[in-house]
């Protein structure tokens, strides 16, 4: 069986998780409603605060989408009830970004600005001009946004300029040797 599969959810107060017969799973927080599709012979099993995916066969198919089924669920009820973010941090010379509306400004050394527009359910804060933080119930949009922003100007390991996660390392390489 499935280790990621058979984990318990811990469910937190002010969620709750609910399913039908067609394998819709809706889970409702104090932040926002998130929704996952379940496909195959999965169920869902609730005890208190203590939520498991179970699978009613032994398919191939089934046995790989247990663990998958369990960690949407999973990031579903973080999101919903907590949030999850990552942090952006911009390196380079004038390089900096700002929140203006419904858009995201980054200034990163190109002839024009870019103006990134923030999807909905995702609140984009910017420090210092220089660190960005996206926060969302989303977990796979938090990561695709976060993404997309940091692909406008990936970093180099020359200079370790462009856009980076504050957890990222940037292994560096040495310039030209030149003559000896």
């Amino acid at each position: 069986m499935s280790r990621i599969g058979r984990a318990i959810i811990n469910i937190p107060e002010k969620v709750t998780v609910t399913s039908n017969d067609a394998g819709l799973v809706t889970v409702k927080g104090g932040k926002t409603t998130h929704l996952v599709q379940m496909t195959g012979s999965m169920t869902l099993s609730q005890e208190g605060a203590e939520l498991s995916v179970k699978r009613g066969d032994d398919e191939p198919k089934t046995r790989a989408l247990h663990g998958l089924y369990r960690s949407l669920i999973n990031n579903a009820v973080v999101g919903v009830s907590t949030g999850w973010k990552k942090e952006l941090e911009l390196n380079g010379v004038g390089y900096r970004a700002q929140v203006s509306g419904k858009h995201l400004d980054l200034t990163l050394g190109y002839s024009h600005p870019i103006k990134f527009p923030i999807p909905a359910g995702i609140t984009i804060s910017v420090e210092k001009q220089t660190r960005l933080k996206v926060e969302g119930a989303d977990k796979a949009l938090v990561g695709q946004v976060a993404a997309n922003i940091r692909a406008y100007r990936v970093p180099e390991p020359f200079l370790g300029k462009g856009i980076k996660y504050s957890d990222e390392i940037i292994r560096r390489k040495a310039g030209k040797s030149g003559a000896k």
